[in-house]
């Protein structure tokens, strides 16, 4: 089966899915996607396994020859990025600028080290040693949050803007900041650059700052070309610019392409469209949301999808099964640390909701970023105990995935229940006192 029909195939899955889960399970629609891709993935396995179906081996042959790697971080992630950044609302992000920038740089990389060290040590107590530097990369690819699902969960309880906001905010910017530090060891492990402190701090300035810079040249002229644009048609084709060539153009000259869409994105959404002349706002903006919601919900479940049907692709044996669910708790372990200590200095100078750091911690999914840094990792350079390191990090990337996913995205709606019932409360305290409420 060709490549392209298959993903026209799968997209029609997807849908099918989605539309089916109103009915039945009533599962956030993502979260319904991947588990039915799990589901499918298991009889096909079932199917090539135990009765060699002709087509369950086509089926399973063509999703193993798709680049997932490429697919993702070269095409679908900057219209991602880019749609979600277009939402950000700009004045409640000013509000929390200094959490979400200290959870973005702080907590990405004390997990990522936390998560390479407990892996480590974790595996060789069970007679895996496994070097260093490949724990490393497993930390710094699972560490940065892509709570897709959770975000649509949040929006659909009114939870607190304290906590929506933190949550969106720092998805978006820790998607580009985690992939400058799994870049930056990625060239230490594979590409030869010295493990320094100046080598280091100088290839993530140039990755992290470039694509902040870069980000803004390219808003500031989608921002003029919107201005001086007729028409809400070619303001809308101007917009798909910047996560096509503007993503590509990043790609080549070796910048942050993910910051790049985070930063174009937030300014076209919040800058460009007040100066838009009034007259054609209204319309400017109904075309921009209705398309890149659109895009949005269709790429996101694609990408679900095809998350939940990897598993048709992986040789797996049970030992490797165990070890990706020995990450689970050493992960989410990581992420409680990396979140409760800023925390600590959060609350000495503000009043936050008192579930913020359980949210944080339990709605902080995994998805498919982190496998496709995962698929990055070259084969065939190091075994452990018979077993390919790049085969073993992907296996526990998927586990990791695959749990955040469904049982913590499915779970996570009591805890924002909580948070959502003591903000009504304070809102009716200060209402009765006579206050604004925090």
């Amino acid at each position: 089966m060709h490549a392209w029909y298959l993903i026209c195939f799968l997209s029609a899955l997807a849908v099918f899915i989605a539309f089916t889960n109103q009915y039945i399970l009533k599962l956030q629609t993502t979260i319904a996607i991947t588990t039915g891709a799990v589901v499918i993935s298991l009889l096909l396995i079932f199917v090539v396994g135990f009765a060699d179906n002709d087509l369950a081996n086509e089926i399973s042959n063509t999703v193993a020859s798709l680049n997932f790697n490429q697919l993702l971080l070269q095409g679908m992630l900057g219209f991602l990025l880019f749609a979600g950044a277009l939402e950000i609302d700009l004045q409640a992000l000013k509000k929390q600028r200094w959490e979400i920038t200290i959870l973005v740089l702080f907590s990405t990389l004390t997990s990522t080290f936390m998560v390479g060290g407990l892996t480590y040590y974790g595996l060789a107590l069970v007679g895996w040693s496994v070097p260093f530097i490949y724990c490393l990369l497993f930390g710094a690819l699972i560490s940065p949050t892509d709570p897709i699902a959770v975000l649509a969960i949040i929006k659909q309880m009114n939870a607190p803007e304290g906590i929506s906001v933190q949550v969106e905010g720092e998805s978006l910017f820790n998607d580009g900041v985690g992939l400058v530090v799994f870049s930056t060891i990625f060239s230490v492990a594979f590409m030869g650059t010295a493990p320094t402190f100046s080598g280091v701090a100088s290839l993530f300035l140039t990755d992290a700052v470039g694509g902040v810079l870069f980000g803004f040249l390219l808003a500031q002229v989608a921002h003029w070309l919107m201005r001086k644009s007729r028409g809400p048609g070619i303001r809308l084709l101007i917009t798909m610019l910047i996560p096509t060539s503007g993503f590509a153009l990043a790609n080549i000259l070796e910048v942050s392409g993910a910051l790049a869409m985070v930063v174009s994105g937030i300014f076209i959404g919040n800058i460009t469209m007040r100066h838009v002349t009034s007259s054609q706002r209204e319309e400017t903006e109904r075309n921009l949301q209705a398309f890149w919601h659109a895009t949005d919900a269709f790429l996101n479940g694609l990408l679900f999808l095809l998350i939940g049907l990897l598993l048709v692709t992986f040789p797996i044996s049970i030992t490797q099964v165990l070890l990706g669910f020995m990450a689970v708790p050493l992960v989410l372990l990581a992420r409680w640390v990396s979140v409760s200590i800023p925390y600590i200095g959060f609350r000495r100078f503000r009043e936050y909701d008192v579930n913020s750091v359980r949210i944080l911690t339990w709605g902080g999914l995994r998805g498919g970023l982190a496998l496709a840094m995962a698929a990055s990792i070259p084969s065939n350079l190091e075994f452990v105990n018979g077993v390919d390191i790049h085969r073993l990090i992907l296996i526990m990337t998927y586990i990791v995935v695959i749990f955040s996913i469904i049982v913590q995205g499915g779970t996570i709606s009591p805890l924002l229940r909580k948070s959502v019932d003591a903000a009504e409360k304070r809102a009716k305290a200060a209402s009765s006192s006579g206050q604004q409420p925090q």
